[in-house]
């Protein structure tokens, strides 16, 4: 099964603030740690929001919305995308995560849709679709040596 395990952002985050030489080590400890275990699949934090924007749908309509965002603790600031057993052991793990930010925060644990959680709806030729472009983007960030 995996998991995506998303890091809420804090007024810090949002501002811009690095974390502490000390956070950093602890962060790189834990992901040694996940990546030994074989959980870690990709994780990443991620520039404020003032950085960033979204896009809205209305219909055929696209409008773009420059950020910042208000309302941080609906914002991230970082993700794990981890492959475990269960949603307990991601827990567990969660668990053992280093406080991201050093106050109180939440962590976010959600299940990624498989194929076969899709149904009849998800067609042969769409499964097939989906394995082609898995295959694509894992022959592209496939490091050559």
């Amino acid at each position: 099964m995996k998991f995506m395990i998303l890091i809420k952002a804090s007024k810090d985050s949002e501002a811009g603030v690095m974390p502490s030489t000390e956070l950093l080590a602890a962060m790189g400890k834990f992901n040694e740690e996940l990546a030994a275990a074989g959980v870690l699949l990709a994780g990443e934090g991620l520039h404020p929001t003032s950085k960033g924007a979204r896009v809205r749908f209305s219909g055929s309509r696209r409008t773009v919305i420059d950020g910042p965002f208000a309302e941080t603790k609906e914002l991230l600031a970082g993700f794990w995308l981890w492959q475990v057993k269960s949603l307990e052991e991601a827990i567990a793990w969660v668990r053992r995560c280093p406080n991201p930010h050093g106050e109180d925060t939440e962590v976010e644990i959600r299940q990624v849709f498989e194929a076969d959680d899709f149904g009849a709806e998800f067609t042969p030729e769409l499964r097939a679709q989906e394995e082609r472009v898995r295959a694509e983007v894992e022959q592209r960030t496939r490091p050559t040596s």
